[in-house]
């Protein structure tokens, strides 16, 4: 609403310009693969496994039967082990788009409608009709083709004295009466200069894969307000009514503005293209071969790509269930790759698919050779959400394991053993590994998944795909740098452009010392020396603008080897003290 200035004074206004830039987006673990629906190839956290399900869904049917993606347990362990926080990125083949609402009536502006919507997720998963026409509802008002995984939209308190309506998003399965609501907006205005604009209120921004002239991808998000719904946009606003109020706040500038509005009604959507298309059985769990899940290796190249971004995506454990060495060596590389590039994370590989033998796994292991990547075998049979007790690959757990190890005790400690390495929601492994069988694997850096009658299923190791033996050749090692590494950086992060004095060392020091000595507490250095002053930060060193740090650290072991020596002394022995 416009100001009317009339007598003389002093008027004083705001007119913040001050945009702020979002901070990085922060994830224990980023999890990629095919899903049901959602953002295509958009890296999107979530916080718990039913946030997941509302935004990437559970089952899908292929053929004549259902059947769970490798990413929806992956994700389901993760959280059910004590994960807080992990980044999906869904994987398809293919061109994919959002769907579109059906017509929008307003109430006499003829065939214009108010404002248009549009799905944030992409598939053909979200029409549940077949025209922008045909309503395809069923007597009791649910859609004909609606589903627990599409969305239906619904406007409702329409107030034409304020101007003013509710925008809702169902769930595509409920009827009118038995409604199942996942968003609600509320006081919604087509007046683009009220606070309650509806573009302002549940966003326009359009999120999608760019490329530039490089032929680097990255998201690219184009739109003037960001998106505050997880499930629809409002591309835009063909019927919007500027200053619907006049300065009085209650006249109505134009009368034919209340024409514009919406009417209370409902509808569907419609229009979106891509589906991923899977050969039954033949695609999932022990069957997966080059063909994993309806997408391939080359599929995962984009994502990736865009993970490469350390400032925007920040997590320290990265798996792509499903991959594996032998069926998709180029693609599982590039994940290793990511991992040695961006230094924060460690990439859980793995190297067969079902059915192979320990020599066939240690023969892919001796193949690579990464500190920052680390394996893990045999495969695991677990119950589906579908009913269905399935086979899947160890990469599927080991984030669940990290994530419970982290909360448990600590990033240094070794996610393995008895006391950390347990893998709940596991009803067998592939096979039962012998004491040789797991003498073998681990000689070849491949951690065994260990079987103890009356014990349960077990993470029997610790190593690193490293080949050279150093203390980085651990997990638990390499998880400490990392989290060492991203504290540090980010206390560095703060020095950047301030004085090269010794105020400013010093702020560094003060920081830096304190959390190295509480790792040290809590078992993770036997000792460290931080050295920031004179004798690295000489006058030609400060001359060419840089300051320098070094960090001497002492990683604490583990005790992976435990010697019990039996010594049978004859009767009338003394034992010494």
């Amino acid at each position: 609403m416009a100001e009317t200035i009339v007598s003389p004074g002093v008027f004083q206004r705001e007119n913040d310009i001050s945009f702020i830039a979002p901070a990085p987006i922060e994830a224990g673990a980023a999890i990629i693969g095919p899903t049901v629906k959602g953002p295509v190839e958009v890296p999107t956290v979530v916080t718990s496994y039913n946030e997941y399900v509302r935004k990437f869904g559970d089952t899908v049917t292929s053929g004549s039967d259902s059947y769970e993606y490798l990413t929806s347990i992956a994700v389901k362990s993760y959280f059910s082990q004590g994960g807080n926080s992990c980044l999906v990125s869904r994987v398809v083949t293919g061109s994919f788009a959002e769907a579109e609402n059906t017509h929008i009536s307003a109430s006499d502006n003829g065939g214009t409608q108010p404002f248009t919507i549009k799905t944030i997720g992409k598939g053909t998963i979200y029409n549940n009709q077949t025209s922008a026409t045909y309503g395809g509802e069923n007597s009791d008002g649910s859609l004909v083709s609606g589903s627990i995984d599409n969305l239906r939209w619904e406007v409702s308190n329409v107030n034409s004295t304020k101007g003013t309506f509710t925008l809702s998003v169902r769930r595509g399965d409920d009827s009118h009466k038995n409604k199942v609501i996942l968003e609600t907006f509320n006081n919604l205005s087509l007046d683009p200069n009220a606070d309650s604009f509806i573009q302002k209120k549940v966003g326009d921004a359009n999120i999608q894969i760019g490329t530039d002239g490089a032929g680097v991808k990255y998201v690219a998000s184009s739109g003037s307000y960001a998106n505050s719904s997880n499930y629809i946009r409002i591309p835009s606003v063909p019927g919007t009514t500027i200053d619907y109020l006049a300065n009085d706040g209650v006249t109505i500038s134009s009368a034919a503005y209340t024409g514009s509005l919406p009417v209370a009604s409902s509808g569907s959507f419609q229009g979106a293209t891509g589906n991923i298309p899977a050969e039954n059985e033949n695609d999932f769990f022990e069957n997966i071969d080059t063909n994993n899940q309806g997408v391939t290796g080359g599929n995962y190249d984009d994502i990736i790509s865009i993970l490469e971004n350390t400032d925007e995506y920040k997590f320290n454990v990265i798996s792509t269930p499903g991959l594996n060495k032998n069926n998709h060596s180029a693609t599982v590389d590039k994940v290793i790759s990511l991992a040695e590039t961006r230094g924060d994370c460690i990439a859980v590989v793995d190297l067969y698919g079902y059915g192979a033998s320990v020599a066939n796994v240690t023969g892919k292991a001796d193949l690579l050779n990464s500190s920052y990547a680390a394996s893990y075998w045999p495969w695991l049979q677990t119950a589906s959400s579908t009913g269905k007790n399935v086979w899947v690959p160890a990469s599927v757990y080991i984030p669940g394991v990290y994530a419970f190890t982290d909360g448990a005790a600590a990033p240094w400690f070794a996610p393995a053993g008895l006391v950390r390495g347990g893998i709940p929601g596991v009803i067998q492994a592939e096979r039962k590994l012998t004491r040789n069988d797991r003498d073998t694997l681990y000689d070849s850096k491949v951690n065994p998944i260990a079987t103890f009658p009356g014990t349960g299923i077990a993470i029997f190791g610790q190593k690193t795909l490293q080949t050279k033996a150093s203390s980085l050749d651990r997990v638990n090692v390499r998880r400490l740098l990392i989290d060492l590494k991203k504290f540090i950086g980010d206390q560095a992060q703060t020095l950047v452009f301030e004085q090269n004095t010794i105020t400013t060392r010093n702020k560094f020091l003060s920081a830096v010392n304190p959390f190295l000595d509480s790792v040290t507490q809590r078992q993770g250095l036997y000792a460290y020396r931080v050295v920031m002053d004179d004798t690295n930060n000489t006058a030609d060193v400060i001359d060419r603008n840089q300051l320098v740090g070094q960090i001497y650290i002492q990683p604490a072991k583990t005790a992976e080897f435990i010697v019990l020596d039996f010594v049978v002394e004859p009767t009338g022995a003394t034992f010494g003290a």
